[in-house]
């Protein structure tokens, strides 16, 4: 599914390819074209290092071209939920990380005459049950320095028992901004490889990057891919996958303007944004019904939720486009940004934004960057200190025993549903998979535009059983998030390699 903002803005094209450059040595080698890698390889190219950006699909194709745009520092409870976890010097810190972010993001955008709005960022309760969420974020966004105040009311057509609100909040396109970060990137003499994936990254002197064209070295890696692809520190076991639902409407009366997140359930997002292609009053965007990946009998369903709200409290609502878009949240709340165990001090990673990829890549660019160029210890930004020492708290250990638990639960039940189904005598309908049973091995077949493909069912990063997602036509794996198409081809990680394509049976390639 092409998100809103992609199929409004041409794809920046990128490279040839590997092969088309003299050099495959550069300073740094950065993984992954979207908001960190770009903001990173910016920086970078700005302070004189030569960067190669490796990308295996496009600019922004995953999440960071299929948010909602909100370049915020108000997270939903986001701040609250970090504060029950850890101290308030963390709390404070992961507020000024975003709004180091946000300032880079913002100063960027009005250098390069990307479009933005001013905005409040409302964080709202849809019932009053709700308002105790709502008073313990205003409660810790205070405490974190931030100047929020609280609402009682707002003349919005939806639900809203109270809110806390932060002025004064960006709202802009994700894919015009990252395509002008790549434009810079390129201009700055930055190499941008498209359609390259990278496979593997060994810890050398300097690093080196298996790609599916060949090798790469550079004296800093930096792993930008929100999916954690390295088995090193184990990154994918500390992160938890989730998937969510967004879609534009056209509608009788747009509401007031404002960055709309619900603290309570089910989550919705709501904001406007201009509707360039009739010139009419704004669009109104709105997402949620988060789940993990590969862990729901029907997306279709969660979709459909989307809509089914919209129509229910906007008048005249009619669908324009609707997508997805997936992140990965650390199980210890605070984003990963930093160097990687057992890594030669050359590779660097950054994920777990939570969804909040905006500002939060930004500030692990901000971060990462200045460690690459060298920047002492004694001079690194006062939230960099902090979270580059925080302890891990008893509370972030259990979470990633829950998490895991449940990572174990579905392979096992993965396996047993595949194993217990044996192989159907006709081809799945359009738009439908099912995994079978063939001779003891988990086996996809589905039904895309008209041709029926049969791949094994077994993704290659940890061994789970892909299930079929009959929104995007995909192959979902519950253990970590990986995803592939129907074909087999991957899309997106901790997984590197395709699902092998079942040569055997008479189902594929019809």
């Amino acid at each position: 599914m092409t998100s809103f903002w992609s199929a409004r803005v041409p794809e920046h094209p990128g490279d040839d390819g590997v092969d088309r450059w003299p050099t495959r040595t550069f300073d740094a080698v950065i993984i992954g074209a979207g908001i960190t890698g770009l903001v990173t390889g910016v920086i970078l190219a700005r302070g004189g290092c030569s960067v190669a950006l490796v990308e295996a699909r496009g600019v922004a194709a995953l999440a960071s071209g299929g948010n909602t745009g909100k370049v915020t520092v108000l997270h939903g409870a986001r701040i609250s939920t970090i504060r029950r976890a850890h101290s308030a010097k963390v709390a404070r810190a992961y507020v000024e990380a975003n709004l180091d972010g946000q300032r880079w993001i913002g100063d960027f955008a009005i250098e390069h005459s990307v479009p933005f709005a001013l905005e409040p960022a409302l964080s709202y309760a849809q019932r009053a049950s709700g308002l105790r969420v709502v008073d313990a974020e205003f409660a810790a966004a205070r405490e974190a320095g931030l100047a929020v105040e609280r609402v009682d009311r707002l003349p919005v057509p939806f639900p809203l028992a109270g809110a806390v609100s932060l002025a004064d909040q960006l709202a802009l396109d994700p894919v015009a901004l990252t395509g002008a970060l790549a434009a810079e990137f390129t201009r700055l003499g930055g190499v941008l490889l498209t359609g390259v994936r990278a496979q593997d990254v060994r810890a050398s002197d300097p690093a080196t990057v298996a790609t599916d064209h060949g090798t790469l070295t550079g004296d800093a890696v930096v792993v930008a891919t929100a999916a954690p692809m390295l088995r090193r520190g184990l990154y994918f076991a500390k992160t938890r996958h989730s998937r969510s639902y967004l879609a534009a409407f056209r509608v009788g009366e747009p509401p007031v303007p404002g960055l709309f997140l619900s603290v309570d359930g089910p989550t919705r997002s709501i904001r406007t944004t201009p509707d360039v292609a009739t010139g009419g009053p704004p669009l109104v965007l709105v997402g949620g019904g988060g789940h993990p990946v590969g862990r729901v009998d029907s997306t279709r369903i969660e979709a459909r939720r989307i809509v089914d709200w919209t129509n229910e409290y906007f008048d005249g609502a009619s669908l324009v486009a609707a997508w997805s878009a997936q992140d990965y949240e650390s199980l210890n709340l605070v984003p990963f940004a930093g160097r990687m165990p057992r890594g030669l001090r050359r590779i660097w990673i950054a994920t777990g934004y939570a969804k909040w990829g905006l500002t939060n890549g930004a500030a692990a660019a901000l971060r990462i960057s200045a460690e690459i160029l060298g920047e002492p210890w004694r001079e690194h930004r006062p939230w960099v200190k902090v979270l580059a020492t925080r302890t891990t708290a008893p509370s972030d250990l259990a979470r990633g025993v829950v998490e895991n638990a449940a990572v174990g639960r579905e392979l096992f039940t993965g396996w047993g549903r595949a194993l217990g189904n044996p192989a159907p005598a006709a081809r799945p309908r359009e738009g439908e998979g099912v995994v079978v049973n063939r001779g003891g091995v988990p086996y996809g077949v589905s039904t895309v535009g008209g041709r029926t493909s049969a791949v094994c069912a077994v993704c290659p990063h940890a061994g789970g059983v892909v299930r079929w997602n009959d929104v995007e036509s995909s192959w979902d794996c519950p253990l970590h998030g990986s995803r592939f198409e129907a074909s087999g081809r991957l899309i997106e990680g901790p997984a590197t390699r395709d699902l092998r394509p079942d040569s055997r049976s008479s189902a594929a390639g019809r």
